[in-house]
């Protein structure tokens, strides 16, 4: 063999060698990829087993502290209508003190003049009792409705409140069963993560993110993508089994894979 045709042979080895550890790259790639899917669809499916608990314990826990609230004013507005029905009370004391005051001076006049300015004052106080015995009337009022809102909130709090001890069991009970089993599936998705580049790994997640069942990266099922079920021609197939480049659907944007790496992983 000559020197120029070992040269050539060594170039074609290389080439070919260069070749392999592509596909292989790739391989590896589209074997996380497809990893990553069948854990982030474990743990998916973890998630609802707890269905909408999370939520419906966050709205209890909201209505719970609403209805707090909501007791807290009426507490506030019954000590405020007290303190209005006391000072009305006082008032009419003070009126009936001062009522006291001037008839005993209307003894003592000494002409009309002071006499009629006197039951002036008399008949102000006397408007003045009738005022605060109106108000004292209202302000009652006032009082007994507030204290039925204040039970009726109250009864509403209280079943609120065993609903959500009920729905905290429900979940905690469901998080207990599951929550190891989710804690290993995310340790197993940060090593996948690990091999695959940033750019890579942002695509999968905005595409896993766009779909409404979750799968970026779906297998090809019957010569059709697993994702939308739309045909995929022999000659695109056949370029997804060669690994060379990461291929997506041209229908729905899913990466696609082959039957050989979901028989690697499985």
């Amino acid at each position: 063999m000559t020197k120029k045709n070992q040269v050539e042979k060594k170039q074609t080895e290389e080439n070919l060698s260069s070749e392999e550890l592509l596909e292989k790259s790739i391989e590896n790639k589209l074997f996380a990829l497809y990893a990553l899917q069948q854990i982030d669809s474990q743990i998916d499916k973890i998630r609802i087993i707890r269905g909408e608990l999370p939520l419906e314990v966050q709205d209890l826990e909201d209505e719970v502290a609403g209805l707090e609230t909501r007791i807290d004013n009426f507490e506030n507005d019954i000590q405020a209508l007290n303190q209005s029905i006391f000072d009305r009370k006082l008032q009419i004391k003070d009126s009936g003190a001062l009522i006291k005051k001037y008839e005993e001076q209307q003894m003592n006049v000494r002409n009309n003049r002071e006499y009629d300015s006197l039951s002036k004052e008399i008949e102000f106080q006397d408007l003045e009792i009738q005022l605060s015995e109106k108000k004292i009337r209202e302000f009652t009022a006032k009082l007994e409705d507030v204290q039925d809102d204040i039970e009726a909130a109250r009864a509403k709090l209280a079943e609120k409140i065993s609903d959500l001890d009920i729905k905290k069991g429900e979940l905690q009970s469901i998080i207990d069963e599951t929550e190891k089993e989710e804690q290993e599936y995310l340790e197993k998705l940060k090593t996948y993560e690990q091999q695959i580049e940033d750019r890579l790994l942002v695509a999968y997640k905005r595409i896993r993110a766009n779909a409404r069942n979750g799968l970026a990266v779906v297998q090809i099922e019957r010569d059709a993508c697993g994702g939308c079920f739309n045909k995929i021609p022999p000659q695109h197939q056949l370029d997804i089994r060669m690994h060379k480049k990461v291929i997506v659907c041209e229908y729905c944007g899913r990466i696609l894979v082959d039957q050989n790496i979901a028989e690697k992983y499985n």
